[in-house]
């Protein structure tokens, strides 16, 4: 197809004279080179699977309000954005964090009964989204475990309990800063204890998901190691560790540290790393 070199797919108002109305079951299934796909408002109807293992997909745009099918962007952990009833170019700032958390509850938050269309957005929706993401933070660190000990390395990567509560951990990190970055409708309760359960993992704490997460995933997004410095994630007992984990390919996020010690901490970031 002519689209696989740019990844990008605009779908046509009209295929031989006739209204698209719907994107057939399965029909993008597994497209790789798929980053970021166009339906016209004319489409009502998406069909099962329709994007399921679009791996590299990134943004999808619908400009209608269309009715999804089941698991459409099942194994779709890139998609980032999803608009619907708008478009990226149109899209006020309310529509990018409706975007952000619409593809985050498919991907992040494992919850499909929130991919609704006509609701996104709304107060009732972000009230279930925060639910959602409530249900996920409260939970046991242990919780499933013993299913993945029954299913076997084999089917879940890893039977040590270790990595399972950490990668337990990082799943509610991952939750947590996506809301903090898209605050909309978020109450203050809500507010602090996602903020407080980050502050809870970062470097220098038992555990270390949130830093880990920024390091690893993020550590060349600004908005996101910002929030970390902003939550108070960065203290002066802890700062030598941060500095230390972050390797010569993330020099913005090294430049970033030394400027905050400065500023923050009163040591200058050149003379006051050096051991004199």
């Amino acid at each position: 197809m002519a689209w696989e070199s740019t990844g990008e797919v605009r779908m046509p108002e009209e295929v031989d004279g006739r209204p698209v109305r719907e994107i057939a079951r399965k029909e993008f299934l597994s497209k790789k080179n798929l980053r970021k796909i166009t339906v016209p408002a004319c489409v009502t109807e998406v069909g099962d699977w329709a994007f399921a293992y679009c791996d590299n997909l990134h943004t999808a745009v619908f400009e209608g309000r269309p009715v999804f099918g089941r698991a459409v962007f099942l194994e779709c952990k890139g998609l980032r954005f999803l608009y619907v009833g708008t478009t990226p170019e149109n899209a006020e700032s309310d529509a990018q964090a409706v975007a952000a958390l619409l593809a985050a509850a498919v991907t992040v938050a494992d919850a499909p009964y929130l991919l609704d269309a006509k609701e996104a957005g709304s107060a009732e929706w972000l009230q279930k989204w925060d639910a959602r993401m409530q249900v996920i933070l409260e939970s046991p660190d242990t919780e499933g475990y013993s299913k993945q000990v029954l299913c076997g390395e084999e089917d879940y990567g890893s039977t040590d309990l270790t990595a399972y509560i950490s990668n337990r951990r990082k799943w509610k990190v991952r939750l947590a800063f996506l809301r903090l970055l898209y605050p909309l409708g978020l109450g203050q309760s809500m507010r602090q204890l996602l903020e407080s359960y980050l502050r809870e993992h970062t470097k220098g704490c038992e555990s270390e998901e949130t830093w880990q997460v920024v390091l690893v995933e993020h550590g060349d997004e600004r908005l996101y190691y910002q929030l970390f410095a902003d939550l108070g994630c960065i203290t002066e007992e802890n700062f030598d560790g941060l500095l230390t984990d972050v390797r010569e390919d993330k020099p913005e996020l090294r430049a970033y540290l030394m400027r905050y010690k400065s500023e923050h901490f009163g040591i200058s970031d050149f003379f006051g790393g050096l051991d004199l």
